[in-house]
């Protein structure tokens, strides 16, 4: 079975893709958090930093690419294969209102023309140039039935894999998703599919692949990943449980690695809270302690806080 971990804006980049491989590992690919290119360069300082290889060793990674224009799109593939990357992702995904506003995003999907152009720019260049191409999706921007429309036109390209939110925009992350959708995917999508979305548990996974008849494979596991970080081992069947030694491990390199490159306190303490957001629920009967670990101002704090959670 083939796990990959999505991309999430704050959470997943190198720091934390680094801890996590050398800890848990049995992760096929991970995501990038998307690089947004423009005219003036194909990515940030930030963004490159990211995504260079030589703080990436040992992960099989694939970057993600947020734009609507073609040309923006190949120059920064064409950078990143000067990288060594021979995949890519296109981002047709992120709800993001101030991406949505701009048409990137889950906002070029009402554009089908636009984006039916699109795709012929990139998968030309891909063919060209032998780089994969696959793209992450939502069913559609104002209604899922846009889905069907879409599928019609991802079928015209040779789309290395199509990951499907079954979502629409304005569902955010929010409610059940739209599990119909990915079943028509299963019978119309000629691309190779990935399925992602509200997989939290291997209860998650076995009700799908029940509803589905068949084993999911692979799946893209994001908020679920992050909240249990043993959920990869369990839906592999390499663990039946929780391993809170590795998860101390994991907690504790990220939080000295983010101290190594961030100051003053406060800016470490950020991004932990961002990740005690989504661990907190792994500790029944800590709330009392979660909520001092949340209001940490200086380290002396969070480290007292946490100490109290992780000592189980």
């Amino acid at each position: 079975m083939k796990i990959y971990f999505a991309p999430l804006e704050g959470i997943t980049g190198y720091i934390f893709r680094n801890a996590y491989n050398d800890i848990y590992g049995n992760i096929d690919k991970f995501f990038s958090p998307f690089i947004s290119p423009s005219e003036k360069y194909t990515m940030t300082p930030r963004e490159r930093k990211g995504i260079d290889p030589e703080n990436n060793k040992g992960i099989n990674l694939v970057p993600q690419i947020l734009t609507n224009r073609s040309d923006c799109f190949i120059a920064a593939a064409k950078d990143l294969r000067e990288m060594g990357y021979m995949e890519v992702n296109l981002n047709l995904g992120c709800p993001s209102g101030t991406v949505c506003a701009k048409g990137k995003g889950s906002g070029f999907l009402p554009e089908t023309l636009l984006l039916q152009r699109f795709l012929d720019d990139i998968y030309s260049f891909s063919s060209s140039e032998d780089m994969k191409i696959s793209i992450k999706t939502r069913l559609g921007f104002y209604d899922p039935d846009e889905f069907y429309d879409l599928v019609d036109i991802f079928n015209g390209f040779p789309v290395s894999e199509l990951i499907v939110h079954p979502r629409i925009r304005s569902d955010f992350y929010k409610g059940e998703v739209r599990k119909e959708y990915f079943a028509y995917a299963l019978e119309h999508s000629k691309s190779p599919l990935v399925y992602n979305g509200n997989i939290f548990s291997e209860k998650d996974y076995k009700d799908l692949s029940e509803l589905y008849k068949k084993d999911l494979d692979p799946v893209m596991l994001g908020r679920g990943l992050i909240s249990d970080p043993s959920l990869c081992g369990k839906l592999k069947g390499l663990t039946s449980e929780t391993d809170f030694e590795k998860f101390r491990k994991l907690h504790d390199t990220i939080y000295h690695e983010y101290q190594k490159v961030m100051s003053p306190d406060i800016n470490t303490l950020h991004k932990m809270r961002e990740l005690w957001s989504y661990w907190q629920d792994l500790f029944d009967g800590k709330d009392r302690e979660i909520k001092r670990l949340l209001k940490a101002k200086k380290y002396t704090e969070y480290e007292e806080a946490s100490g109290l959670i992780l000592s189980r």
